[in-house]
């Protein structure tokens, strides 16, 4: 179908586009044989050259036809320039004028300049442009509205759900953040926790939002332990590289520890394994205030190949995060 409305075009149309077009494919694709050592792309490419060079002498042809078009014949077989014999009676009345060809330059130069404005809209489109216009991939979306009634803990007006915070933390820079800029969000989740041992009475809402490369996870406990309280009690847990810390004028500490991994046989039943020790993970836990009067942020960083980013990385994420949260008043 395509090459039947190529066909279609005027001669001075069609031979300049094909030209462009077959010039444009056969360097590029002989580029990338070059640079992926195919020698099937590098072939390819060839050929589009040689089908460009075949079309350029074919324009080259018709432009000197145009130029030195050959006197033409008369009917009676002599040439205009041959005096006609008397016997011959007089010339017959020159024929009238042809119509006014179009110009064929102006035809080419048309093509080329329709082509290339075509060419670079598509190469420059998507730069210029705004994503949602050139179907560039999003973070995923945060989970809505909440399907279940928030817990009796989630009354008092300074908690924050974990919808909440997912919209804090899902922002378009955190890959960059993580320093996988090229990276897109594969999933985010939130939830409207209570922290265990309390009754639900304290609220503990969590945030997730994953990648190829890391995890983050953010989540705020609403309780009277400060910061300081805290890091004392990191002397009886299995926290590692503890390291104190300021954020955002707010006492802050730096931990390590590892996750849990919970394993399912879908084979016998749906019966779950032990739990067991899953990779490392670093934390973050920055008081909600500065004067540290009870309550966290926790920001947590870790992959499934137990590599997570430095403590620079971790502290960027939060000073993007934190301010962005609702700010609840004790």
């Amino acid at each position: 179908m395509l090459g039947f409305l190529i066909r279609l075009l005027p001669f001075w149309v069609r031979e300049p586009l094909l030209i462009v077009v077959g010039s444009v494919f056969g360097a590029r694709l002989l580029y990338l044989g070059g640079v992926e050592q195919s020698w099937t792309l590098a072939g390819i490419g060839a050929l589009f050259l040689v089908f460009t060079a075949v079309r350029v002498h074919t324009v080259v042809q018709a432009l000197r036809a145009r130029r030195n078009p050959a006197p033409a014949a008369s009917e009676d077989g002599t040439r205009p320039d041959t005096p006609v014999p008397a016997h011959q009676g007089p010339a017959p009345a020159a024929p009238a004028a042809r119509e006014k060809e179009p110009n064929a330059w102006g035809q080419a130069f048309a093509a080329v300049a329709v082509f290339a404005a075509l060419g670079a809209a598509a190469f420059l489109g998507p730069k210029l442009l705004p994503s949602e216009a050139h179907g560039t991939p999003h973070a995923v979306s945060c989970p809505g509205g909440q399907e279940t009634e928030l817990p009796s803990a989630y009354k008092s007006p300074r908690t924050v759900t974990g919808a909440e915070l997912c919209e804090a933390l899902n922002t378009p820079d955190l890959a960059r953040l993580l320093g996988t800029p090229t990276e897109t969000a594969t999933g985010a989740s939130a939830s409207n926790n209570t922290a265990p041992l309390t009754d639900g009475k304290v609220a503990l809402p969590e945030a997730k939002v994953e990648f190829d490369t890391y995890t983050v996870n953010v989540a705020v406990t609403y309780n009277h332990l400060s910061i300081a309280q805290y890091v004392k009690l990191m002397d009886y847990g299995n926290e590692i590289d503890v390291k104190k810390a300021e954020v955002l004028g707010r006492p802050a500490v730096f931990s390590s520890d590892h996750t849990m991994r919970i394993e399912i046989d879908f084979g016998s039943g749906g019966s779950g394994g032990p739990v067991g020790q899953g990779p490392l993970a670093r934390t973050l836990a920055v008081a909600l205030d500065a004067e540290d009067r009870g309550g966290y942020y926790e920001i947590t960083v870790w992959s499934t190949s137990g590599a997570f980013p430095d403590d620079d990385v971790l502290l960027g994420i939060t000073e993007k995060v934190l301010p962005a949260v609702p700010e609840r008043t004790m």
